[in-house]
């Protein structure tokens, strides 16, 4: 039976592939790094401390710290993000209706806790989620399947009664290896591209979502 909905960050709570495109240009531009958006795609989905030791120069790595690097590249997404912020399409409608249905959230993201705080204070959401899991509060990031292990656990679910919405690779995967049913949405890559991987469902946005639809994935 479903019971809880767990939510990633970037590409679901909000469509920000671009503000996050432009924050890594500054932000490789600051240090002189020249990495294309094949690079960056290669990474989405996944934490910040991979990211970083992924596509920055090992030099820069160890002079700076890779977790500097990755407060600094996210202090300017939320610069650039702050003005125009807003929740991805059809979101809030859905969390009513997920409230009223009985249905308990949380958001499980690879990104920084100061992100999501960002998102559900700009967004006005965060009184729909009882808890966030952030990925600097875990041991491992996705694809590892801990954010939303840890996730279902604060919610008081087994990872069988909930539902993870997800928009990459990584998270499917993450979501998949923990047990539990996946709603991919085609917002930071293509629908083409999702149904390759483990997804249960696509979907473009919120609006194409409904809870009877999820309790039929569930329990399907």
């Amino acid at each position: 039976m479903l019971k809880g909905l767990l939510f990633d960050m970037d590409g679901v709570l909000v469509n920000n592939l671009e503000i996050h495109r432009q924050a890594f240009a500054e932000f490789f531009h600051r240090y002189g790094v020249e990495r294309s958006f094949d690079d960056l795609s290669r990474v989405f989905g996944k934490g910040n401390d991979d990211i970083m030791g992924e596509l920055m120069p090992k030099e820069v790595v160890e002079r700076v710290g890779i977790r500097e690097l990755g407060y600094q590249k996210e202090a300017i997404y939320r610069e650039i993000y702050a003005p125009i912020i807003e929740p991805q399409r059809g979101l809030l409608d859905f969390l009513a209706e997920a409230e009223g249905a009985g249905l308990r959230s949380a958001v499980g993201s690879s990104g920084y806790r100061v992100n999501v705080d960002f998102v559900l204070e700009r967004c006005d959401i965060g009184r729909y989620f009882e808890a966030i899991v952030a990925g600097d509060e875990v041991t491992r990031c996705k694809p590892d399947p801990e954010i939303y292990l840890t996730a279902a656990a604060k919610l008081g679910l087994e990872p069988s009664e909930c539902i993870v919405f997800e928009d990459a690779e990584a998270g499917i995967e993450a979501a998949k290896r923990a047990g539990i049913k996946v709603v991919a949405l085609a917002t930071t890559f293509s629908r083409d591209f999702l149904e390759k991987t483990a997804a249960d469902a696509i979907v473009d946005d919120f609006t194409q979502l409904s809870v009877d639809m999820l309790r039929a994935i569930v329990e399907g």
